[in-house]
């Protein structure tokens, strides 16, 4: 069993940077793909960026393009996410998720079978 800690969240303002950090400990697949999901209140959860098992090949919401960089150090099994220009909207609880099954990153949670706590990051206007 994958365990998964997120941390680095918070509050900021506007045009402000945040870098969360995803740990995994337990049973863990360096063949995995690994994927940042993010919840706002009210809202359904929703992909926001993942990275395939070599970190040769990322994908992003058409939101996220161009502010958020994820990457990942297999020898420290943790996977990042830095956030620059945050907007309001990016206001969400953000889960570190693990596709150990695949090395390929999938935009559907229900493809990841291992979940962060999650962390809250908050951007103040």
């Amino acid at each position: 069993q994958v365990h998964l800690v997120e941390s680095g969240g918070g509050m900021v303002q506007a045009g402000g940077s945040l870098r969360l950090s995803c740990a995994a400990s337990g049973r863990t697949f360096t063949v995995s793909a690994k994927g940042w999901f993010r919840q706002a209140p009210g809202k359904e959860r929703e992909f926001v960026t993942g990275i395939n098992w070599s970190g040769g090949n990322t994908y992003y919401a058409d939101s996220v393009k161009g502010r958020f960089t994820i990457s990942r150090d297999n020898a420290k099994n943790t996977v990042y996410l830095q956030m620059n220009m945050l907007k309001p909207e990016d206001t969400a609880v953000y889960y570190c998720a693990v596709r150990s099954g695949s090395g390929i990153v999938s935009t559907d949670q229900y493809d990841y079978d291992a979940w962060g706590q999650g962390t809250q990051v908050t951007v103040s206007s």
